[in-house]
């Protein structure tokens, strides 16, 4: 008999296993449409989806595993991360959805939500005030102009499954959207810059990646994140993860 795995559970969203099937819950319906309408667009592998209800997705699971996870060390060859590189530039290439995404909010808002988070960061104690300061001006570098393509928005390293060197699909796409590329990049790379170098050759070099951007967004990312994350019962100072990525920054 197949047991009930919870993949991930906070207060705004569940996933569930069972066997080779995936059950999401959210909190927002429009979050489960906006993930179903883009695996239909996108021009890499995706899961199958296997029935839509209010509030629940049904989706199949990947041949595979991920790449491996923040925190945690990479399971994938050196091969396999370029492999992603070229499957995220496949993406990138696509023609635009209708709507931005989690990669696209404006550089005043976020230069407005990231002062403010950096703020109550230090005021409530929860990071000292020079690793607020100084990953705060090289998140700087992240708010400019950009040029919107096809974005994931939450391009974690475990949303990513290859089988040996071969990406087989791309999970959760619920903030999928127009967006900054460089964001996707960054936050695939997170807490694994080693592989950085591997995710650009497959991107290709045929256009210009600006590192220090990519950086910022490292920076950026992990700032507003700390908070929330230990807010709803997760560990961002656990080895290798958003505090770590912080202090790297030093």
């Amino acid at each position: 008999m197949d047991e009930v795995e919870v993949v991930v559970a906070h207060s705004e969203r569940a996933t569930l296993r069972v066997g080779d099937v995936f059950l999401k819950v959210d909190a927002d319906q429009a979050r489960i449409d906006v993930e179903v309408e883009a695996m239909a667009l996108v021009p890499v592998p995706t899961p199958e989806v296997l029935w839509r209800k209010p509030h629940v997705l049904a989706i199949a699971a990947l041949p595979g595993a991920t790449l491996g996870r923040l925190g945690g060390p990479s399971t994938g060859s050196r091969a396999a991360w370029a492999a992603a590189g070229a499957a995220i530039r496949k993406l990138h290439g696509a023609p635009l959805p209708p709507r931005p995404g989690g990669a696209g909010r404006s550089v005043v808002a976020l230069g407005a939500e990231l002062d403010d988070e950096c703020e109550l960061l230090v005021a409530n104690g929860v990071l000292p005030a020079d690793l607020v300061t100084r990953n705060r001006q090289v998140a700087e570098a992240a708010l400019r102009p950009w040029t919107p393509v096809f974005t994931h928005g939450d391009l974690q390293i475990a949303h990513v499954f290859v089988d040996g060197d071969e990406v087989t699909g791309i999970i959760d796409w619920s903030e999928a959207g127009q967006g900054d590329a460089l964001y996707d990049l960054a936050t695939f790379t997170l807490g694994h810059e080693e592989h950085l170098d591997d995710v650009i050759a497959g991107y290709g070099t045929d256009i210009d990646l600006d590192l220090d951007v990519i950086h910022a967004w490292w920076s950026l990312r992990s700032l507003l994140a700390v908070r929330w994350l230990v807010e709803h019962g997760f560990d961002p100072f656990a080895p290798g993860c958003e505090v770590d990525v912080l202090r790297a920054r030093m």
